[in-house]
Parts: structure tokens; C-alpha cells; sequence
């Protein structure tokens, strides 16, 4: 008879090395890491053999539920630190009018469509739904184009960038539709300005805190301040101890304000920027923090999203199941077309206007947060959250799958207008040059006579 202590162990070391080294073979199959870890959560879950192997309780426990939350925290904090607001103030045009596309077309859009296949949904749902849905996955998008040879091109800084407007897109309204549904507030104006101005005021003091942290970093006095403190500070790690102190102290912010703390997790990761703690310093700390977010929370964190699925909640009947495969449907279509028609009416070319379309399709981290905490604040059933989280494997499956013969089409094109323009500039080589000026007429070469 085992304890619980060695049980809890004997089901984190579980996921945690199923979910890494899944994970890993991913990888080498064209696919995100987390699509292995998601797969890995639901087959060890209620779906396929958590009965069989006696685990189904998991993540019920108070121990597992911890450890999920907190896994939730280190996602959107970093997320947030993935944005940097000087990156984005030079957001151009083209890509802000991208951010803003891809999500807010699908949102506004995907809530009919919900309605429309789940008519037992509230509006407040529907809504929740087609937020999740809508939003694309900043990391997996950075791994697709890093994958592609494309990160550090002018397509994928377009990419990167329209990426990050979605996200903070997706987040403000999630915050506000939070509020809204968890308010209390009988008239939905009402509550829609409370939610509003809630968010506003969260917006304000975390802008607030920014600039006055830019402006403290600016000063001789501030850069004194910080050469004394390291030289005093005894404790190992003090830049990594004050980013979780930031980030926890903007959650419980948040969480005060009724807008759940993965939204203080979130804008905490933006306020802390290299101009504030210095490029060294920041560098150390994403360091740190990226090794154990990827290395221990980020696998744990999908493994248990895929193991709180229960698809068999999807297959009571037919229509249950052409509904999600409807929506599933929609999340690719929305996206692709929406890209697509973006790219094109930015003058690109067909071929990168609909790699653009394949490549915003995929979903990922920040969504699925999202999903937990509504799971968790009772919005969302297991079967609602299944639906979400099945519609985020799936669509991240397609991206890459669509995306690469694109991309190579487009890679082509662009070696052959090279090539072209190599060819053209070798001819132009070739030609005579014009005669100097002054030269005598008769050291040109005569032409030959037109015809009469």
C-alpha cells in the first residue's frame, strides 16, 4: 500500500518524462512539443487508459491542482516576456492590421458559429469559446518559422509581430469577458462598463508602473542603486527572485480586480524589459526562467491539459461529434482565409499570402490557459474544455502540415526572381559601354542599315 506522497510522485515523474520525451519525438516529426505532451495527457487520461491504470484522479488532487496553477503562471508570465514593448511600439502597420485580423474576425465571426452548433450555450460562452479559438500561438509560430529558416526574415518579423497585437488582443478582451461573466451585475451595460473600466484601471497601473521603472532606469542614480544592491545582495539569483515576486505581486493584482491572475501573469512578463533591468541582467533571468518553464512547467502544463480532456464526452452522439469537427473546421478555415486575404491585400504574393493563412492557424499556450482558468472558475465543463483543447491539438497538427509545401513554394519563387535578376545583371555586364564623352563618332561601331 503506497502513501499519497509517493503516489503524487509516482504520477509527476509519469507526465513529466512521458510529456518531455514525447515531446522530443515531435520534434523530429515536424510538430510542436506540445502536441506530443497534449497527446501524452490524453492518452494516459479518462479518454484512453487512465482507467486501466488507476491515475484518472490526478489531477484532482489538491497536490496536482497546485501544481497546475502554478504551471499556468509560469505559461503567461512567459508569454509576456516573449513581447517586448519597444518591439512593439515599431510595430508597423501591415502587421498590426494582421494581429488585429486574425483575431478579431474570427472572434466576432466564431461566436455565431458556436451559437450555431451548441444552441445549449450561453452568450457569455459562446463567446468564451470563440475567444479561445481565435487566438494564435506565439511560440509555436516562433518554432514553425525557426523550423522554416524564416524567423529572422522580413516575412517572419511580420509574422512575429501581428502574432504579439493577437495575443494582447486576445488577453484585454478575455479580461474584460471575465468580469463581465463573473461581475455579478445584472444589466449587462452595466456590467460591460465595470468590466471595461475594471481592465482600464489593471491597463493604467501596470503602463504606469513601465514608465516609471524606464524613467528610474535612466537615472545615474538608479544605476549606483543597482551596483550597490549586487554587491550587498548575498542570496544566489536575486534578478530571477525579484521577476517571481513582479510577476506574483501583478496576479494578485489582477486577481483582486476580478480579472484572474494569468492576466497579471501576462502584462508582469511586459513590464519587465532589458531597458529597465538592464540587458545583462535580463538576459540571466530569461535564461533561468526559460530553462525551467521549458525544462519542468511548460511539458507538465500541457500534459495535464491533454490528461483534463475527456473526448468520450464528445462521442455521445453523431451530431456531438459532427459539431466538433464543424468547429474544428472553422478554427483552420477562419484563420487561413482571413491570413490569406490580409497577405494578399498587402501586395504580397500568392504563395506568401497563403503561407501567412497555414501559419496563423495554429493555437497553443495562452489559449489553453485561458481554458484552464475558466475550467477551474466553473465556466467551462470537461466537455467545454475537450472541445477547446481538441480544436488547439488539431489545428496545431495542420499548421505545419499546411504551411511547409506553401513556404517552399514561396522559398522557390524568391530563388527563382534571384536568379532572374542574377541573369539580368550578368547580361547587363556583357554590354558595350557607351563611349566617353568627347570621343570620336567614328570609334563607334557602325550600325547596321534598317531596310528599306
Amino acid at each position: 500500500m503506497i502513501n499519497a506522497t509517493t503516489e503524487f510522485i509516482v504520477g509527476l515523474f509519469l507526465l513529466v518524462a512521458a510529456g518531455v520525451l514525447v515531446g522530443e519525438l515531435f520534434t523530429h516529426l515536424g510538430q510542436a512539443p506540445l502536441v506530443g505532451q497534449l497527446l501524452v495527457g490524453v492518452v494516459l487520461g479518462p479518454t484512453l487508459l487512465g482507467p486501466a491504470l488507476g491515475i484518472t484522479s490526478v489531477t484532482v488532487t489538491p497536490e496536482f491542482s497546485g501544481l497546475e496553477t502554478l504551471a499556468t503562471f509560469f505559461v503567461l508570465l512567459m508569454a509576456g516576456l516573449s513581447i517586448s514593448p519597444k518591439e512593439l511600439r515599431q510595430t508597423g502597420a501591415p502587421a498590426a492590421l494582421l494581429g488585429i485580423a486574425i483575431f478579431f474576425v474570427p472572434f466576432l465571426a466564431g461566436a455565431g458559429v458556436v451559437h450555431l452548433l451548441y444552441p445549449g450555450f450561453s452568450t457569455t460562452l459562446d463567446l468564451f469559446v470563440a475567444l479561445t479559438v481565435s487566438i494564435t500561438a506565439l511560440p509555436v509560430l516562433a518554432i514553425m518559422l525557426r523550423e522554416l529558416e524564416l524567423l529572422d526574415t522580413p516575412f517572419g518579423v511580420l509574422l512575429m509581430n501581428a502574432s504579439v497585437v493577437n495575443e494582447l488582443c486576445a488577453v484585454s478582451v478575455f479580461a474584460v469577458l471575465l468580469r463581465i461573466g463573473t461581475g455579478g451585475v445584472s444589466s449587462v451595460l452595466t456590467a460591460s462598463a465595470t468590466a471595461i473600466g475594471t481592465v482600464l484601471l489593471f491597463l493604467g497601473t501596470m503602463l504606469g508602473v513601465y514608465f516609471l521603472l524606464r524613467w528610474i532606469a535612466s537615472r545615474p542614480a538608479w544605476t549606483r542603486f543597482v551596483r550597490g544592491f549586487r554587491a550587498t545582495w548575498n542570496s544566489r539569483e536575486a534578478g530571477f527572485a525579484l521577476l517571481m515576486i513582479a510577476g506574483l505581486a501583478a496576479a494578485l493584482y489582477s486577481q483582486y480586480l476580478g480579472l484572474t491572475y494569468v492576466v497579471g501573469a501576462f502584462y508582469a512578463g511586459l513590464v519587465v524589459t532589458p531597458e529597465i533591468s538592464g540587458k545583462r541582467v535580463h538576459k540571466q533571468i530569461t535564461t533561468i526562467f526559460e530553462a525551467v518553464s521549458w525544462g519542468f512547467f511548460i511539458p507538465l502544463f500541457f500534459v495535464l491539459v491533454g490528461y483534463g480532456t475527456n473526448f468520450r464526452t464528445l462521442a455521445t452522439s453523431p451530431v456531438a461529434i459532427g459539431a466538433f469537427v464543424a468547429l474544428i473546421g472553422y478554427a483552420v478555415v477562419s484563420k487561413f482565409v482571413v491570413g490569406s486575404g490580409v497577405g494578399l491585400s498587402l501586395g504580397r504574393s500568392s504563395e506568401e499570402s497563403f503561407s501567412i493563412g497555414f501559419l496563423v492557424v495554429s493555437r497553443g499556450a495562452v489559449e489553453l490557459a485561458m481554458a484552464v482558468t475558466l475550467l477551474d472558475a466553473g465556466v467551462f465543463s470537461v466537455g467545454t474544455f475537450t472541445i477547446v483543447a481538441g480544436v488547439g491539438l488539431i489545428t496545431t497538427i495542420v499548421a505545419p502540415i499546411g504551411a511547409r509545401p506553401m513556404v517552399r513554394a514561396m522559398q522557390a519563387s524568391a530563388h527563382r526572381a534571384k536568379r532572374e535578376s542574377d541573369d539580368l545583371s550578368e547580361w547587363a555586364g556583357q554590354l558595350p559601354l557607351p563611349p566617353p564623352a568627347g570621343a570620336e563618332t567614328s570609334d563607334r561601331p557602325e550600325l547596321p542599315q534598317s531596310p528599306r
